[in-house]
């Protein structure tokens, strides 16, 4: 789909593909930016993809086509996501084979000192016994070649040690890699991509040992307006006050990410709906309960409020299903107000009424 779609933009009828995107764009009220107008270049140029086909899916089923259902669809399909996914995935097996061979080489360092220790002995038990026999010139060559395969054990083990600390280090410098990767730098939460995976496992075991899984995605009110009066870095110092009142109430098993721009999710596994609701409502709470102030200016910056929706995964539902269905709920909370708590299953009720 993608050698199809690149050769396209670079043909002819370049600037046509172009002007019916936009026109796909604005028709569905979807605002064009650089990842929305990539996901409708490919669903218009290929039309019967599976991406193309997710997409109709999600125009049928009437969902809004927010931020959130955007990056997933990328995730999920664009080329250069999935590439990313696999070099992560080339990271994870080397630092397993890296483990594999610091654990071969503690077993060969094991087994040379065994070895030396054992030729130590027999070379003190000829030397001891030294009666005068037919043996006597066999025994005095194997106690020289026991003196020269401890002085090369000694080299080896040398060798050894120094390569055992180099794996090691490579070892670790590798996972510091794969965390950084998988953690948002400006909130230290977990990112999109980690939450994504943690969310499969979790909707996998779920399917597996049942129990209860429950989706939230968080959105700061009016960011952009805030972001836009107060500049970039008074907005990132309101990103992380909002993680840090996130990750006081996301504790084990739970699990927060921040994921993407001023969005937030969480995962609850094994609470029910109105554990996880007062979980949410006490978080938006404290959240608006403070008042906040400019750091370089002690400027008055008011109260910054969240709006959150919340969906509670029935059996075998993908994960795509579950967040289309979270971020639904957001997008009622946002036209209801905002500041507020909205859950899927409410919305699903008053609509069955």
């Amino acid at each position: 789909m993608s050698e199809f779609v690149d050769t396209a933009v670079r043909g002819p009828q370049a600037y046509s593909l172009a002007r019916k995107v936009i026109d796909a764009m604005e028709a569905a009220s979807v605002w064009p930016t650089p990842l929305n107008y990539e996901l409708w270049l490919h669903y218009i140029q290929a039309p019967e993809s599976p991406l193309a086909v997710e997409m109709r899916r999600i125009f049928d089923s009437k969902l809004p086509f927010t931020d959130t259902v955007a990056e997933m669809l990328a995730t999920e399909f664009l080329p250069r996501s999935r590439l990313s996914e696999e070099i992560r995935d080339a990271g994870a097996v080397l630092n397993r084979e890296l483990a594999a061979v610091a654990t071969a080489i503690d077993k060969a360092r094991e087994v040379q000192v065994q070895y030396a220790e054992t030729l130590s002995e027999a070379k003190e038990q000829f030397e001891e016994a030294a009666p005068l026999s037919p043996l006597s010139d066999l025994i005095t060559t194997l106690a020289r070649a026991t003196r020269r395969i401890q002085r090369h054990t000694v080299v080896l083990e040398r060798r050894l040690e120094s390569s055992h600390t180099e794996v090691s280090k490579l070892r670790n410098h590798l996972e510091q890699v794969r965390r950084d990767a998988m953690t948002d730098a400006l909130t230290n939460l977990a990112n999109r991509k980690a939450f994504d995976e943690k969310l499969d496992t979790i909707c996998a075991d779920h399917d597996e040992h049942g129990g209860t899984v429950s989706l939230a995605i968080i959105d700061i009110d009016m960011f952009k307006r805030f972001n836009d009066t107060w500049g970039h870095q008074t907005g990132d110092q309101v990103l992380r006050y909002v993680a840090s009142a996130i990750s006081r109430i996301a504790q084990m098993p739970r699990v927060a990410a921040r994921y993407g721009g001023e969005e937030f999710a969480i995962v609850f596994p094994g609470e029910t709906a109105s554990q996880v609701e007062h979980v949410l409502e006490t978080l938006r709470s404290d959240i608006a309960s403070r008042a906040l102030r400019r750091r370089s200016t002690n400027d008055d910056l008011g109260v910054v409020t969240i709006s959150a929706g919340v969906a509670h995964r029935h059996k075998n539902e993908s994960p795509l299903q579950l967040m289309e269905r979270a971020d639904a709920a957001l997008y009622v909370s946002k036209r209801a107000g905002r500041n507020r708590i909205s859950s899927a299953q409410n919305i699903l009720s008053e609509t069955a009424a």
